[in-house]
């Protein structure tokens, strides 16, 4: 059974080793999106304390990590590019999921359990960014109906932009 929870404070540290988990991933990859100076714990912290920090569970186990802002993102207001809607929408950043859990499609769930997550909500718009070295979540992205907008400034790095509007 697959759930997508607010993770809580003692799921902080499982939470922590997930991203750091995909940082290590991505340095074994070839490439640096994560820095040692992002995310940081203070932000994971942050994100559980203002309830934007959600986890994905497989049968009660945590398998995931990722923030899911409903508020929107400041930095998406300037593009290169369009998006494809100007409605209200929620971003998800900082996607991790386990080492235990790659290679099983979960990125396809915790998509889906978001849209609903969404629309449970009354929104049915998603924006997501990435680097350019990262073609395995652009790959995601695609994969899961998201398009390609172009760029925006994220903390001074050019991050591919993608959104998603929702069936209602």
């Amino acid at each position: 059974m697959y759930t997508l929870e607010k993770a809580t404070e003692q799921e902080l540290e499982i939470c922590w080793d997930i991203l750091n988990d995909g940082r290590s991933f991505q340095r074994e990859q070839g490439f640096v999106q994560w820095s040692d100076e992002y995310p940081t714990y203070e932000m994971i912290c942050e994100d559980i304390r203002t309830e934007k920090g959600y986890v994905l569970k497989v049968d009660g186990d945590i398998a995931a990590y990722m923030l899911i802002d409903f508020d929107g993102e400041p930095a998406y207001d300037k593009i290169k590019g369009k998006w494809n809607s100007d409605e209200k929408y929620a971003v998800i950043h900082r996607m991790a999921i386990s080492k235990k859990y790659r290679n099983r499609g979960l990125s396809g769930i915790a998509f889906a359990l978001v849209e609903e997550l969404c629309r449970k909500n009354g929104l049915r718009y998603l924006r997501c960014d990435t680097d350019e070295q990262n073609k395995r979540m652009q790959h995601v992205f695609k994969k899961n109906g998201f398009s390609y907008c172009e760029i925006i400034d994220y903390f001074g790095d050019g991050k591919l932009a993608f959104d998603k509007l929702l069936d209602r």
